[in-house]
């Protein structure tokens, strides 16, 4: 079923929720892979409806370009969705009508790493995040950790403002050679197998850290690696505490290593716990 108004997605969550089921949300921006489908998976196992949600969020792109840019195909999506029990597929003017004005901004998490380097980005996923809770009314929220900034961030402002849902984080889903998937890697050419190279020099920094090499040193180590496999431009590689975000320099708190560098033009991310 595709639903592109909220009228009728509530209308139809309403119908759900008074036969008693349980509604989870899985977010997405389309350009759809098997990491976003394990999201769903993960939805179907334990809600008795699931909705998806595709939207391309234009106020969280700080760069016109990478908007225009960033992959469109619907038909391919939804084929690649049936059985879900939605596919909410607003436009522009549905969530952001004529005088819309409001943002949710998270202080602290918002302006470390990528939002040093992403202006607004994330209060624009924050505010259109919200807005998909509320459109949605869903009792369980599923979010990649590939992105753990963002999970965190919505993990604090689901916190802070009191909103009735559960927000579920799962695991990395990777190709079989390591590297992330993402709706970024298809504008992946020749640099595709040095690309993979990122999560190797992360996992590589990982172990060092934890057999005991100064963390400074092995940071350093993967950041040279990087350099080596062709990234252009290395936007950060850091060790932080895995809730605050804060860079740590010891492993006395779950920490978690996370890195953004450039390739071919692309930008990518990774994370992994260390």
């Amino acid at each position: 079923m595709i639903v592109r108004t909220v009228a009728d997605l509530r209308a139809q969550v309403a119908a759900w929720k008074a036969a008693g089921q349980t509604v989870g949300l899985v977010p997405t921006m389309g350009a759809l892979h098997d990491g976003h489908l394990s999201l769903v998976n993960s939805a179907r196992a334990e809600c008795g409806r699931v909705i998806v949600s595709i939207f391309v969020n234009p106020i969280q792109f700080n760069n016109p370009e990478d908007l225009a840019k960033y992959p469109r195909d619907e038909a391919r999506d939804v084929a690649l969705l049936d059985g879900v029990d939605a596919v909410f597929i607003p436009s522009v003017e549905e969530m952001y009508p004529a005088g819309f004005a409001s943002t949710v901004q998270v202080g602290g998490l918002s302006d470390l790493l990528e939002g040093a380097h992403r202006p607004g980005h994330f209060n624009g996923m924050a505010t259109v995040v919200t807005k998909l809770f509320s459109m949605s009314q869903a009792d369980i929220a599923f979010f990649g950790e590939k992105d753990w900034q963002q999970l965190q961030i919505v993990r604090r402002f689901v916190a802070d403002l009191n909103l009735p849902i559960r927000i579920k984080g799962c695991e990395t889903v990777r190709e079989a050679d390591g590297l992330a998937m993402s709706s970024r890697n298809r504008r992946l050419t020749a640099s595709r197998d040095d690309a993979r190279l990122m999560y190797g020099a992360m996992r590589d920094a990982a172990q060092a850290i934890r057999s005991g090499v100064a963390i400074d040193h092995a940071l350093d180590q993967a950041r040279q690696a990087l350099r080596k496999a062709g990234f252009a431009e290395i936007d950060y590689v850091e060790l932080c505490d895995a809730e605050t975000l804060e860079p740590t320099e010891t492993l006395s708190r779950p920490a978690r290593m996370l890195a953004a560098a450039w390739i071919d033009g692309v930008r990518l991310i990774d994370n992994i716990a260390v």
